[in-house]
């Protein structure tokens, strides 16, 4: 490796430091709709948007809440001695992307089949702060 890409790799591992984030890999619900939960938490501090999750009727809040758990909880593992209350955290960043499709046929008229694309989704959640001083 050159001493370039050698520097700018240590750039981007001391970012990750200070990054707090949780995946959900192959979720079983359609992209389109974890999307329209994710957009209602996207930029709101943590408590809100728990207390958001915890009272919308979509099954998709259910996976993003967990989702956000995890995240608070790997945020906790790096800052021990901080309370979650003062560090005012808030969601920088979700996003969610396409997975992998399970592909089934289901019988039509006339001896014909039409395909049903089962979708599902990866989510992709960062947690960032407010407080600056650290």
């Amino acid at each position: 490796m050159g001493s370039r890409k050698r520097k700018t790799a240590a750039v981007i591992k001391e970012n990750k430091k200070n990054l707090f984030f949780a995946k959900l890999n192959n979720c079983s619900i359609s992209p389109r709709k974890m999307r329209l939960v994710a957009d209602l938490v996207r930029g709101k501090a943590v408590e809100k948007a728990l207390g958001i999750l915890k009272f919308n009727t979509k099954s998709a809040s259910r996976y993003v809440e967990k989702l956000l758990m995890s995240a608070l909880s790997n945020w906790q593992a790096k800052n021990e001695n901080q309370d979650i209350s003062d560090a005012s955290l808030f969601i920088k960043e979700i996003r969610v992307d396409s997975a992998g499709m399970i592909k089934r046929l289901r019988p039509a008229p006339q001896g014909r089949a039409h395909r049903i694309r089962k979708r599902s989704n990866h989510v992709t959640m960062i947690l960032g702060s407010n407080n600056t001083n650290k």
